[in-house]
């Protein structure tokens, strides 16, 4: 076990870190609309309706490259797969700041989306090529943890960003040129840093190589011994359905959630754009230290379907919450801490279920299918939102109870998936793996 806890060390130092920080840039520039549209809507003079649909049309373009973003890490690689990413959604999102008319921001937010996808569930996917199932899930948590941060960090360099003049262009165009630029330079350093496989890693010492090899093989044979389901079945699979449903749900609640909450903190306080961002980092700073302990309870306990249901019902609780705050500024943003809480301390748990019943391809497949088509749930949610504020006098009332409506119904869809069987932690001697054998 020494040499296990050695190993674990030794690839968290190397991949999580630097991961984490693909992940803040990836999130920042996904979500830097919300604060960009606290200024860019009065200027352009857009309506609630167009810059929620614009805001929600990214996840349209994300999903048409997810399933096949997936398979290319399983099959191909990873490095190259996630630099050609990274490279090319730098160059979209600084090119959104360019963006004069409803229609040029459409396609500006729909072709970011498809630079982009792939990103997440291949780097999930990943995770798989270098953590066993019993450590997949704080894996997750720490690379999750920086969708909470990036809003944390991103609150306060976008308001400084926002108050920015050069050139005679407005302070929300130099916020999402600049914050563009960050991914083109990470995605050069990743086809540099970034190692495909523990067979390759020469950063491992002989004996962790060796570990970490075999105990990945013998979990990939120990799902040989499961009946095989062909990458094509994978998309009927009851349980993957389930997980989508229960997806979409929590990401229609999320970005619902996540790209209003600048304008809503708005309305509800009338800060200035400036304000409102410093407090709109306050519920993310609370979801952070969530995240982090649901990855490491669900690890330790070998749980995952209870541990997401009820995030799914804090994020519900907390967003009906904020309709009987009676318009106190202070209940609304611990209101939002509860959703915000429940929303993001959701995903270290779902992330491992489809690897407990799925593997190989398959997985990939599946994790591809789950993150695309539920991604779409980041286009309802915005949209809707913006709908409905739109239709009833600019209350944000009747979307945020579509948002907490979502929230319940996931948590009541994820407890049908079928119970995995318990993550084993056996005590192999690493001489006997199956490498040595």
């Amino acid at each position: 076990m020494d040499l296990a806890e050695r190993t674990r060390r030794r690839v968290n130092r190397r991949l999580i870190p630097f991961l984490f920080i693909l992940y803040i840039v990836a999130f920042l520039d996904r979500i830097n609309v919300g604060f960009a549209g606290l200024d860019m809507t009065r200027e352009l003079k857009f309506s609630n309706d167009v810059f929620g649909f614009g805001a929600g049309i990214f996840f349209v373009g994300y999903v048409l490259l997810e399933i096949p973003g997936t398979l290319l890490v399983e099959l191909w690689s990873a490095r190259k797969w996630i630099a050609r990413i990274m490279i090319t959604w730098g160059l979209v999102a600084a090119l959104t700041g360019l963006v004069h008319t409803a229609g040029q921001f459409y396609w500006a937010r729909f072709l970011l989306g498809v630079a982009e996808a792939g990103f997440f569930p291949g780097v999930i996917v990943y995770l798989t090529h270098w953590y066993r199932d019993a450590d997949r899930a704080k894996a997750i948590s720490l690379f999750m943890a920086a969708i909470p941060l990036s809003s944390v960090l991103g609150a306060p360099i976008s308001g400084f960003l926002m108050k920015i003049h050069w050139l005679g262009y407005s302070g929300w165009r130099w916020l999402l040129i600049l914050e563009g630029l960050p991914a083109v330079v990470l995605g050069i350093a990743t086809l540099f840093y970034l190692t495909d496989r523990p067979q390759q890693a020469h950063w491992l010492a002989d004996d962790e190589r060796a570990w970490l090899t075999g105990e990945l093989e013998r979990e990939k044979q120990t799902k040989l011994h499961r009946p095989k389901i062909s990458v094509w079945r994978v998309f009927y699979h009851r349980d993957v359905l389930l997980l989508t449903c229960v997806y979409f749900l929590g990401a229609t609640a999320q970005y619902g959630f996540g790209l209003w909450l600048p304008k809503i903190l708005q309305k509800l306080s009338g800060f200035s754009s400036f304000e409102v961002s410093m407090i709109s980092a306050i519920p993310y700073i609370a979801s952070w230290p969530t995240m982090l302990l649901m990855g490491w309870h669900s690890d330790r306990t070998g749980e995952r379907r209870w541990h997401v249901a009820g995030s799914y019902f804090a994020c519900g609780l907390g967003l009906a919450g904020t309709l009987l705050t009676g318009g106190s500024v202070a209940a609304g943003i611990a209101m939002f801490a509860l959703a915000a809480m429940g929303v993001n301390g959701r995903l270290p748990a779902f992330w491992p279920l489809p690897a407990q019943f799925l593997g190989g391809t398959a997985a990939a497949a599946s994790i591809g299918a789950i993150n695309c088509v539920g991604n779409l749930g980041g286009f309802v949610g915005p949209y809707v939102l913006g709908f409905l504020s739109n239709h009833s006098g600019g209350s944000y009332s009747s979307g945020v109870f579509f948002l907490s409506g979502a929230a319940f119904l996931g948590a009541i869809l994820v407890l049908f998936v079928r119970r995995a069987s318990p993550i084993e932690r056996p005590l192999i001697d690493p001489m006997k793996s199956p490498v040595h054998e």
